[in-house]
């Protein structure tokens, strides 16, 4: 049983959405705890994915919605206060998982340094407002070039052209996932890629998460596996880390809401921590891959994984990819960094399941 801390007569209504990723507010959300634990106390939730006004959707990646939580890669966030939204980081998790640079056998391509001369693919998708796929794919192209030797001008970068809006259309009516990305998505999805490797259109893709899937699909194999990379700047992608991130006016005037919201993160990660076949099963819906290629796209390990914290080695971590993608002109401008992190609503959260008899566990590095 929750404390809690919520006062239904001023609380206003509470939007949230999540990625497709291993996500311990996702798996809230597919128990049902986090709907009960908010009804109980009278403060509605809302997902944007499912919202009939296209703007309201979209909220998922620019994050214009008022009072809003969103838990996912970090790229869209990152954009969202580089062009000023007042977003605030109030968590972020390590999940580890697939990213590799493959190629297909036949390719000639053994090694990153065989990459030169060579085409690799960076999805475009020219409907969607922040493209976090190619930014993604760009950090590990030139993870693997540097591994190889390889300079960004010695490879020719082929655009993989997506129309379809990611968020702007309704959902699949048939999506079983609480982020309401379905399955049939994330197959059409794959197949741009799928279909660039068999027809030639590219020699190597870079693919993370259920990319693994991709790779498998199309018989190829990994040149480079950046997620063994030893130095972890050299792991940070779009998942890594997984920022939680709430709007500015619903921290400012509800403190408690926020608290609480983040308390249903470390109830539930601790749960997934002592049920991972469970969390398996979970993480699979939500993110569109069959239980077992869980821990082929993300880790054995990753139901350990999803208790957010704001360790500040990790937190350090997200700073250099905002840098990257400032950089590389992924984001609308720079903004202090210091003051996106907002740490008062995890240390509260953290008050509120200790009371519970239940201290979270600590993050897993």
């Amino acid at each position: 049983m929750s404390v809690s801390t919520l006062t239904p007569k001023t609380t206003p209504d509470v939007f949230y959405t999540v990625c497709p990723v291993p996500s311990a507010i996702s798996i809230a959300l597919g128990r049902g705890t986090l709907q009960a634990d908010f009804a109980r106390n009278g403060v509605p939730l809302t997902n944007v994915r499912t919202h009939a006004d296209r703007n309201v959707r979209e909220s998922h990646y620019d994050q214009t919605q008022a009072n809003l939580f969103r838990e996912g890669g970090n790229i869209p966030p990152l954009w969202s206060r580089s062009v000023g939204r007042d977003v605030r980081l109030i968590g972020v998790s390590w999940v580890e998982h697939y990213a590799a640079l493959v190629a297909l056998p036949g390719s000639g391509i053994r090694t990153p340094a065989d990459l030169k001369g060579k085409r690799v693919g960076l999805v475009n998708r020219p409907n969607d407002r922040i493209d976090f796929t190619r930014a993604t794919q760009l950090r590990g192209y030139l993870v693997a070039l540097a591994a190889g030797g390889v300079s960004r001008g010695d490879v020719t970068f082929v655009d993989l052209t997506y129309d379809k809006p990611l968020v702007a259309l309704p959902p699949e009516s048939q999506a079983l996932s609480s982020s309401a990305f379905g399955l049939h998505g994330v197959r059409e999805r794959q197949s741009v890629l799928i279909k660039a490797l068999l027809e030639g259109t590219v020699d190597a893709l870079y693919l993370t998460g259920p990319g693994a899937e991709v790779a498998a699909f199309a018989g190829a194999g990994i040149v480079y596996d950046v997620a063994q990379a030893l130095d972890p700047i050299d792991r940070v992608s779009n998942l890594t880390p997984v920022t939680f991130t709430v709007k500015g006016e619903l921290l400012d005037s509800h403190p408690e809401v926020v608290a609480d919201y983040l308390a249903a993160n470390l109830r539930t990660a601790r749960w997934a921590r002592e049920n991972p076949q469970d969390a398996a099963r979970y993480i699979g819906r939500d993110t569109g891959i069959p239980e077992e290629a869980v821990a082929l796209s993300y880790s054995s390990q990753v139901a350990a994984q999803l208790e957010t914290s704001l360790d500040p080695e990790l937190v350090a971590r997200l700073e250099v990819q905002k840098n990257f993608l400032l950089d590389e002109g992924f984001l609308g401008g720079d903004f202090n960094f210091s003051d996106f992190v907002a740490p008062g609503p995890l240390e509260r959260a953290r008050q509120i399941v200790a009371a519970e008899g239940a201290v979270p566990l600590a993050r897993s590095a």
